[in-house]
């Protein structure tokens, strides 16, 4: 057993990894150690300040499920821009789990946005389904305000509906919250039908779920929604 395991189980509960194993059914609950997510976030804060995580880092891949969401957390904490977005290309094709996925959010990234365009475009492109989710996640935190633009919500719509329920779900995320954001240019992509049939009745569902989003826009978006097959 390695010294962060060691750590990480000396933080164990064993009752909160079965709730956290029923949440991720992807992996199986051998996986998980239960170690709750503020613990976890206050170890990676302690381990980047001592920066005794170089070998850790480099252990790919992770067994646990806290080791990821440990792992998660320290690029969460890296202050260069370069460094970050190099340790994500490294750590990404490893991820395993919606979970680890949606927490991965380092805060460097949001001072450079623009310079993530192109990893984003590689990301959305990649056979690695929690790769492509990482690069819609992007999209919808980085580029639904100011730096909109409707060819990002294209590609976002381009992604094949048969890669997997993780994308889907994501995809459907994306364009509820890009209603909230951008109805106007957004509202064709369901006037269309450019998503499967699907994705686009999870948007609707997910958009009339969202308190972001007025009534009578509401009402209309029900009107859209597609039979299921």
């Amino acid at each position: 057993m390695t010294p962060i395991q060691e750590r990480l189980f000396e933080l164990q509960d064993i009752k909160y990894a079965d709730f956290q194993s029923n949440l991720t059914p992807t992996l199986s609950r051998e996986r998980f150690i239960g170690v709750r997510t503020p613990e976890l976030r206050a170890l990676a804060k302690k381990l980047a300040a001592v920066r005794k995580i170089e070998e850790f880092m480099k252990e790919l891949p992770h067994f646990y499920f806290e080791e990821n969401q440990l792992h998660a957390f320290l690029i969460a904490e890296e202050k260069d821009f370069s460094v970050c977005l190099a340790e994500l290309e490294r750590f990404l094709p490893y991820i395993d789990n919606w979970a680890t996925c949606d927490q991965l959010s380092p805060g460097v990234l949001k001072r450079e946005p623009e310079k993530l365009l192109p990893y984003i475009k590689r990301w959305l492109d990649s056979s690695h389904i929690y790769t492509v989710r990482f690069g819609i996640g992007m999209l919808m935190r980085y580029f639904l305000d100011d730096r909109f633009e409707v060819n990002y919500a294209e590609q976002v719509a381009a992604i094949p509906s048969d890669r997997d329920y993780y994308i889907s779900m994501m995809v459907a995320w994306y364009f509820a919250t890009a209603l909230a954001k951008q109805y106007d240019a957004i509202l064709p992509f369901l006037e269309e039908n450019k998503l499967d049939t699907w994705t686009h009745n999870k948007t609707i569902q997910k958009a009339v779920e969202s308190y972001r989003i007025l009534p009578e826009r509401k009402a209309y978006l029900k009107t859209l929604k597609r039979p299921s097959h």
